[in-house]
Formats: structure tokens, C-alpha cells, sequence
């Protein structure tokens, strides 16, 4: 059977279970297309990863956000029609992704392994100068000039000459 991945973006209101249900609402499709009993070894999903909540690129249906699943599937062309059809008509899918590849990818797909890069580069060096511990920026009254002429002479300069 021909080999596809699908990948989907669910609205950001439903939780990760709720996600995870729709991926299982489609796996047991799937199988039953296939011939196979579901929640089997040999299932018809190869690979399942969820990206998790981030930002789209653009608004969808008022949605700024979205939950993404990676799906892996080995299935029929007909099952994969199927499934579109159901991914179409569920309310809480807001866009979907399927193509047809030679290989399922076992390794971790890219977005999975970049999440693990940007953990490990969580130090991100030394701050800037200019900038107090704080974070904010260096007003107009905060120069060294300014905090020297509010806090009044010093008591060593007795001005003028004496001898």
C-alpha cells in the first residue's frame, strides 16, 4: 500500500487529548479500511507525533494559534480520501495536509528536533550594555551626569582656593 503523511492543525480552544482523539478517530478508519483490527501491532499509522500549540502563520477562522499532529499513515487511496472527507467535516480541524511520500521517516521529524535544540541553547550570554539588571532601558535622567548633580556636592570640594 502507498505510503502518506498528514499533517493537521486543530483548533487552539481543545486540549491535547482532544487532539490525540481525533488522531485515533482516524487510526481506527483507517484500519477498519485496511482490513485490520484496531489498536493492533500492525496498525496503519507508522508514525504519530504532535508538534503542539503554536502560532499560524496567519488567522484562520479567528484562530491565532493551533494544535499540529504529524500523522504517518500506510493506507489505502481510498481510506485517505475518506479520512480527508472526515478532517473536512470536523469543526475542530482547521486546516489539513496530506501527501503521498516513498518512505515514513522513523527519526524524529525537523520540527521535533529543532524544540530539542532550542531547549539546549536556553543561555543566551551575557547582557547587553546599556541596559539595567531590570531589563529596562537607560532613561534620559538615569546618566551618570544627571545622578551626580541630584545627589549635591561632595563634602572634599570646598570650591575656590584655600591655602
Amino acid at each position: 500500500m502507498p505510503l502518506y503523511e498528514c499533517v493537521l492543525i486543530a483548533r487552539n480552544d481543545v486540549t491535547q487529548q482532544q487532539v490525540e482523539s481525533i488522531a485515533d478517530a482516524i487510526a481506527t478508519q483507517i484500519d477498519t479500511d485496511n482490513g485490520i483490527e484496531p489498536g493492533s501491532e500492525n496498525s496503519s499509522v507508522k508514525k504519530r507525533e504532535y508538534w503542539g500549540l503554536r502560532s499560524l502563520a496567519y488567522r484562520i477562522k479567528k484562530n491565532r494559534k493551533g494544535h499540529y499532529m504529524l500523522l504517518g499513515l500506510d493506507a489505502k487511496p481510498a481510506s485517505i480520501t475518506e479520512m480527508e472527507r472526515q478532517l473536512g467535516l470536523n469543526e475542530d480541524v482547521l486546516r489539513f495536509m496530506t501527501i503521498r511520500v516513498d518512505a515514513i521517516e522513523e527519526a524524529p521529524s525537523a520540527i521535533l528536533s529543532r524544540k530539542s535544540d532550542d531547549r539546549e541553547r536556553s543561555f543566551r550570554g551575557p547582557k547587553p550594555a546599556g541596559r539595567f539588571d531590570s531589563g529596562r532601558k537607560r532613561g534620559f535622567d538615569d546618566r551618570e551626569e544627571f545622578r551626580a548633580r541630584d545627589e549635591g556636592p561632595r563634602e572634599d570640594f570646598r570650591g575656590g582656593n584655600e591655602e
